[in-house]
């Protein structure tokens, strides 16, 4: 006769938790204009990209000025606009948490924005000429951005890179700044706006220096609404990982 076994205690999660509504909706804007794009490309036959990626040439010309903003929406194929709204969500949302909608939304077209525009800057050089004509898209910049900002609150937390190793989040942020730092400084062209996650990275870390990081009444809301769901845990019996002196409890 096989005896019975004690159920587990032990409860896992992934992620920060369900999306905030800044993140939300730069998803869904995200999603509809990749759909929106592949759409009008099938029917069409001509891909957004042309006209709303940012083309540096196009931009200091003066006639598609717009492309600094429209390119952070457009992606270049399925597991580019995945992993970057993966990012997003995870690394994102406790931002939003914490500094409250209106910041968190302002500081991710801060760095998208910057990051394109360092990315002009950068093809007028010798490294990166190759990008003077060539469409970029993508919402990269403004997620490196959001990256350093994660790292900057939570240097600590691990990151698994490759979702494979784990590195405390300000050393994973140094990895990928040199990695991009190198790769851009290369010039071979592979296809991939390294200077553009430069710009992302750089311009995240002088917004932030530049000022109070944090809005004194969104951060003492932030930890209202913790402190207040830890008690309502508390109140009703709730443990995220179970007890160990009780193997019948139910996790939820």
């Amino acid at each position: 006769m096989r005896r019975p076994t004690a159920p587990s205690t032990v409860a896992y999660s992934f992620g920060p938790g369900p999306l905030t509504p800044a993140v939300k909706l730069l998803i869904i804007v995200n999603v509809a204009a990749f759909v929106a794009e592949w759409v009008f490309t099938r029917t069409a036959g001509i891909p957004l990209s042309g006209f709303f990626g940012l083309r540096p040439v196009a931009v200091l010309q003066g006639l598609q000025v717009w492309q600094v903003v429209t390119y952070m929406f457009l992606h270049g194929g399925v597991f580019h606009i995945l992993f970057n709204m993966l990012a997003l969500w995870m690394f994102g949302v406790e931002l939003e948490r914490m500094w409250g909608s209106r910041y968190f939304t302002k500081f991710y077209f801060i760095t998208g924005i910057g990051a394109g525009i360092v990315h002009i800057l950068a093809s007028l050089t010798p490294f990166g000429a190759s990008a003077y004509v060539i469409p970029t898209v993508g919402a990269s910049g403004a997620i490196y951005g959001v990256l350093l900002a994660y790292a900057v609150y939570f240097p600590n937390r691990p990151i698994y890179m490759y979702f494979v190793f784990p590195i405390p989040a300000k050393y994973f942020v140094i990895i990928i700044g040199a990695i991009a730092f190198l790769a851009a400084a290369d010039g071979s062209g592979s296809g991939v706006a390294h200077t553009a996650h430069l710009g992302g990275l750089l311009v995240a870390y002088l917004y932030l220096k530049k000022g109070p990081r944090v809005h004194l009444l969104s951060e003492i809301k932030y930890k209202y609404l913790k402190w207040r769901i830890n008690r309502m845990r508390r109140r009703f019996d709730v443990y995220s990982g179970g007890r160990a002196d009780d193997v019948d409890r139910r996790v939820h």
